[in-house]
């Protein structure tokens, strides 16, 4: 089978997850959106294997995909809106926990008398989702209606003054009601830390560090499906684009409907890695864009943007092309890409 292949060291990957289950107690992993290029069907299955109690998905849609693979519990980390029917329907499932992130909304869940599984959410400086602190207090009575899992405390990736804040929020929601504490993006000794001064129980959702904090036990590469012997000025592709050098146009699997070379706005917080997007973005807007695929050790330009499933790609004269069915690697972002298929050794 041709296309974009993620293969994986079975053995490898799976001592990395155990690794991550050991050093973090009370881990609940997370499989949302692509499944983090696995798939949310394999992840939950993983997740049975590893013995976890509870697992995080995104969306309520995202809960018919994983209970057939996991009987545990399952907790729906997007806040739930009046008017979601979706939503509304698996409150009622006794294994789902449902995450509520206003105190109108949490009004409305206890209004029906149902005592549906809930954590709620305590707004931090991500000022995404969440009850803000002084609000918390309004929220006490309300608690008796439902079945209380805990609070949830979904911090930013930026480390500066990230401890405190957790701390902070920690203190406040459990001076409300002690109740376990589901945290996102803090480490571990510093989660439990917490959690252990005020005697209460850690969950802590991970989702990219685990499923991903491994790049060594994954691999994934594009099947070549054609090579073209191409002259300098020579036009090829849809936008019939000339050629700057003699040498060879390679049609490789991959595009668009791949997640390939679909950007995201950079994250980049130095100056060297902002002066790096701008030049990388400047070429761009010349018609020159630097693809994923590597070939021949080092990485080569599209001749044009990538379609749906097939990129192409400049390679110049003196360097060997590759053969057709050849297997080349690609840089793909996981968390967005959609895979052929998916080979584990």
């Amino acid at each position: 089978m041709s296309g974009v292949t993620l293969t994986i060291d079975g053995s490898a990957w799976r001592d990395h997850l155990r690794a991550m289950l050991s050093a973090n107690p009370g881990l609940v992993p997370v499989a949302k959106g692509n499944g983090y290029g696995f798939g949310l069907a394999r992840l939950a299955e993983e997740s049975a294997t590893l013995g976890v109690d509870c697992i995080a998905v995104g969306v309520a849609a995202e809960v018919a995909q994983v209970s057939d693979a996991y009987e545990g519990d399952i907790v729906v980390l997007t806040p739930w809106r009046q008017g979601d029917a979706l939503a509304h329907q698996i409150t009622s499932n006794p294994r789902v926990i449902t995450t509520v992130s206003r105190l109108a909304d949490l009004e409305l869940i206890t209004a029906d008398g149902s005592r549906s599984r809930v954590v709620v959410e305590v707004q931090t400086s991500m000022r995404r989702h969440g009850i803000p602190v002084a609000e918390l207090p309004r929220v006490a009575d309300l608690l008796d209606k439902i079945s209380f899992a805990g609070w949830v405390i979904h911090l930013p990736h930026a480390e500066t003054g990230r401890l405190a804040e957790a701390q902070s929020l920690a203190r406040a929601a459990n001076a409300v009601r002690s109740a376990p504490i589901w945290f996102s993006h803090i480490k571990h000794a510093d989660a439990h830390r917490i959690t252990e001064e005020l005697g209460v129980e850690l969950k802590l959702r991970i989702g990219t560090q685990l499923w991903l904090g491994a790049p060594t036990t994954r691999t994934v590469t594009a099947t070549v499906i054609d090579v073209h012997k191409i002259n300098k000025g020579d036009k090829v592709g849809y936008w019939q684009r000339r050629v700057p050098h003699n040498g060879w146009l390679v049609i490789v699997a991959g595009g668009t409907a791949n997640g390939i070379a679909m950007e995201a706005p950079t994250s980049a917080k130095t100056p060297r890695a902002r002066l790096v997007s701008v030049a990388t973005g400047g070429l761009a807007a010349l018609g020159r864009a630097l693809s994923p695929y590597t070939i021949a050790g080092k990485k080569r330009w599209f001749a044009e943007p990538p379609h749906m499933q097939s990129s192409l790609i400049l390679l110049p004269a003196g360097v060997t092309p590759p053969e057709l069915g050849d297997e080349i690697p690609v840089e793909v972002r996981l968390t967005t890409a959609v895979v052929d298929q998916t080979l584990i050794n």
